[in-house]
């Protein structure tokens, strides 16, 4: 079997609900394979793609207004901590993962996501 042919596709869903001023008040998200494929609410995305022909990065970041100053310091830390492992795993740069993570760690303890005193 070639590991370039596609097996198995999965469709995901973004639907964003703006007001009258193109501000979004809903975030739904779906998958195909989960759960059905149903739509499920949350406060924040942020969308990262590398564009194969262009070789540059396209991103969608949007919250709803009712997303708080903390839950966004908690989605940054968590995004900050997740990409160091996904660096690691794509590149095996390990000085530079940890070098993301120490920062993610810092970015934690400023906000006090994680106690300041924890290492």
């Amino acid at each position: 079997m070639d590991n370039n042919e596609v097996v198995k596709s999965s469709d995901i869903t973004l639907r964003v609900g703006l007001n009258a001023e193109q501000v979004p008040v809903r975030i739904e998200w779906g998958a195909s394979d989960r759960n059905g494929g149903a739509l499920e609410e949350c406060k924040a995305i942020a969308v990262a793609l590398f564009d194969k022909e262009h070789r540059d990065t396209l991103r969608i970041d949007l919250w709803t207004k009712e997303m708080q100053v903390l839950e966004m310091d908690r989605f940054v830390y968590q995004t900050l901590r997740s990409l160091s492992q996904t660096y690691l795993k794509a590149t095996q740069n390990k000085e530079l993962a940890e070098e993301m993570a120490k920062f993610a760690h810092f970015f934690g303890q400023k906000t006090e996501i994680i106690p300041a005193d924890e290492k």
